[in-house]
Order: structure tokens, then sequence, then C-alpha cells
């Protein structure tokens, strides 16, 4: 069985160990309708479904989901409204936000559910099927926030092909990230990756393999994979289990016999499992190349960075992509919870 065919199954095995409670805004979207019942089947996660009860229940009992398996909210009619109007008030008032205008927007599923999980009434939120990315984080960076001591939120995409599994990183959040950036970027990468079993090796990607072309922008991912080394160093002293090298082509980076020929030595190159680009059009651009082209599966955006998970689907997708969405951010909240 191929690496394709496994991923998400062990994903979910490591979701099941530990079920988690994770928020889905878009309660009426048929596909999330359908996820949830895959979700509920396979048991690998307790579902929340916001929105109207009498339109959504009638739907999971045609899929055949008994409504009692999942918890249904209405954010009009909830007893939470008004205590999640108050603290989002209280949280952006200094930001121009009325009391009115709190209350409404915490009617919105994507406002409500990020503040269940901000409250720890969740575990996890996931949507997009129907929102926008910046729509989808948007509450989330206003209310979550980031974790203590980092200072951005980053993205990554799980690159899954039929005998390997890549990350590339950041392909959706941060526009074009400096040197300290894209350090803090490949050490949140890495770590997610520690968090679902992938070795991390990190390549810092350029046009140029150690000095074979000289710019801003090499001098930019030198000066990254530097710093990412030096943050390292500090928090592992000389056992980190994370290795991180640059600046490096992507041939370099994912070839043994380039990188034998470019850059012998490398403890990275030829053998990269992350690949950090210099910026999100790269990024962007690199993942939907490899997934059309090379057949790949891309699972993500996947958020890091943040104090609890919140995930993006793609407004394309179907119902098996928000299931391993759904599994991934489960596994990224028993990894906050064990912090």
């Amino acid at each position: 069985m191929s690496i394709k065919d496994t991923f998400i199954n062990s994903v979910i095995e490591k979701a099941r160990a530990n079920k988690q409670t994770i928020v889905l805004p878009e309660g009426r979207d048929e596909r999330i309708q359908i996820a949830t019942k895959a979700i509920i089947d396979k048991d690998i996660a307790n579902i929340v479904l916001l929105g109207d009860e009498n339109i959504i229940a009638p739907a999971l009992k045609k899929i055949g989901l008994s409504p009692e398996k999942v918890a249904i909210i209405n954010p009009d009619t909830s007893p939470k409204l008004e205590e999640y109007a108050q603290f989002y008030f209280e949280l952006r008032q200094h930001k121009g936000i009325t009391h009115g205008e709190a209350r409404e927007l915490m009617k919105k599923g994507r406002f409500f559910g990020t503040m269940m999980l901000k409250n720890g009434d969740v575990d996890g939120f996931v949507a997009g099927a129907t929102h926008s990315t910046k729509d989808t984080i948007m509450p989330g960076l206003q209310i979550v926030k980031a974790k203590p001591g980092i200072s951005l939120i980053s993205s990554l995409f799980f690159m899954v092909f039929d005998d390997k599994i890549l990350i590339f990183s950041d392909c959706a959040i941060i526009e074009f990230p400096s040197a300290e950036e894209l350090a803090e970027i490949a050490i949140e990468s890495a770590e997610t990756a520690q968090l679902f079993g992938i070795e991390p090796r990190v390549a810092m990607l350029s046009y140029s393999t150690k000095g074979s072309a000289s710019s801003s922008s090499t001098k930019r991912i030198i000066e990254a994979t530097k710093s990412a080394q030096q943050k390292l160093q500090q928090k592992y002293g000389d056992n980190s289990p994370i290795v991180i090298d640059g600046e490096l082509q992507g041939d370099a980076a994912l070839v043994e016999s380039v990188a034998a020929l470019k850059c012998p030595g490398s403890p990275v190159a030829g053998k990269a499992t992350i690949f950090i680009f210099p910026n999100i059009d790269s990024g962007n651009i690199a993942y939907k190349l490899v997934q059309r082209l090379g057949n790949a599966d891309a699972y993500g955006p996947i958020l890091q960075g943040m104090a609890k998970p919140v995930n993006d689907l793609s407004r394309g997708c179907i119902p098996h992509d928000i299931e391993g969405i759904v599994a991934i951010t489960a596994v990224q909240a028993q990894g906050v919870s064990a912090v």
C-alpha cells in the first residue's frame, strides 16, 4: 500500500487515540454533513455543527446520520451569544467595534465557532468550504491569536505522494517574509512535522545553492538559515532533532545526485522533507503545480503558530478532504492539550 493510501489513515488513528471536539461552522453545507457522517462513523472526533437545527437535523437523517450523534448549535439562539458578544466587544472595542456590532458578528458561524475554541468549548476549528481563506482565519487571528513566544501565524501543506510525504511552507499566509520570519516559519514547520511523525529535515529554498548566486534575495535566505540554526541551538543545544540548511535550490534539496554535485556534506540536501519557500508567490505556485502535475494529495493550508488549532478548507473541497483536515486538526489539538 502506498504512503498516499496510508497517510490520512495514520492521522485518523492518532486522532482516535485521544478524541477531540472540532467545530464546523458551515453546518448547512452538504459536503460538511457528508464528511461529518464519515467522521462519526470512523470515530475520528466529536463534531459540533453550527446552524439552524431545523435545517441541519433533517439533512443528517437523510444521509443516514442520527442528529443525536453530533451537537448542533444555532448561534442566533444560543445562550452563549451574549457572553461571546461581550467578550468580543471587550477584545475589539479599541478598534471601534460597538457592542451591537459584536453581537451581530457572533451570529456568524465562523466568529461564534472561533469564540467556542477560545473559551475551551471545543478543541479545534475547521471552516472554508463556503468562505475565503481571509474570512476563515481572520476571527482566529483576532480572537485565538498566536502561541506565547510566536510572533506570526504561518501555514503549510502536506504534499502526499505514493512514496513520500513532503511539507511546503508558507504557501498561503505570509506574503513576503523577512529573514527572521522565515526562520520562525522553518522551526514551526519542523515542529508540526514532528507532531505527525515526519523527520524534520528543512531546506531553505532559493534560486541559488551555497553561493552560486548573490543578491539581496539570496542574502535574505542565508540570514534566515543562520537565524533558524541559532534559534535551534538556543532551544535544543547540540541535540536538536531538527536539521536546517540553506540556501538550496529545489533540485539540490530534493535529489541526492544533484546534492552531491552542488553541496556535498549538507545534512539536508538531497533528503529534505520540509521546503521553506522565499515568498508566498513561489510557495503557492509550487504546491499547485506539484499537486496537479505530480499527482500529489495536498492537505492544507494547515495553520501553525496559533494558540489553538484553526484550519482552512478549499472552497472546492470534497468530503474526503474535510475528513482529512478534521483529523489533522484533532491531532494538532492533542499537541496543544499536551503542552
